[in-house]
């Protein structure tokens, strides 16, 4: 009875890390199919969020590495990721949020005020600038590090997932 027991257990666990590895490797595929293709001069364009500030992407990373964060107030998964990135903000992560096709300026920032969200936010009112990076999916996360883009990620992600990718993307 305890060798069937023991086999079986063993056998779960074969059967629970196939499996595991199976999702891993499908949630790689769709992020590689999803992935937004930047193109080169993407951190050389200085963007302004909706309080005014002008944000300069090259700088922003160079000395450490700087989550994009491309979302809107329309997507339902980004109701949960949105106040992750806002607390990895305002812990002092480095972090620009651009609102996709999510109205005015000044509807943004009400809707800001509403949810009292501190990241700033780049306004891509018509979607131009997200066409432009091919981001077809919210929301997207970029890491840039010195200008470069070292890692994208779509859909939902965890405040530690986001945190572990900046250090990653740092180390």
């Amino acid at each position: 009875m305890e060798n069937r027991t023991c086999s079986k257990l063993r056998r779960w666990a074969r059967e629970g890390i196939i499996f595991i590895l199976l999702a891993l490797a499908v949630m790689w595929g769709v992020d590689r199919y999803r992935q937004p293709t930047l193109p080169d001069n993407f951190s050389a364009m200085p963007m302004q969020s909706i309080d005014g500030t002008t944000y300069d992407l090259t700088a922003l990373s160079q000395e450490r590495p700087l989550l994009i964060y491309v979302w809107a107030t329309w997507c339902s998964i980004c109701r949960f990721t949105t106040p992750s990135v806002d607390k990895l903000a305002g812990e002092g992560g480095n972090v620009v949020s651009i609102a996709m096709r999510s109205g005015d300026d000044a509807k943004l920032e009400r809707w800001r005020e509403k949810k009292q969200l501190t990241m700033p936010i780049v306004n891509d009112v018509n979607g131009a600038l997200s066409q432009q990076w091919q981001v077809s999916v919210t929301p997207t996360l970029v890491i840039v590090s010195k200008g470069n883009v070292v890692s994208t990620t779509t859909g939902w992600t965890s405040y530690w997932g986001m945190k572990m990718r900046m250090w990653w993307a740092g180390v």
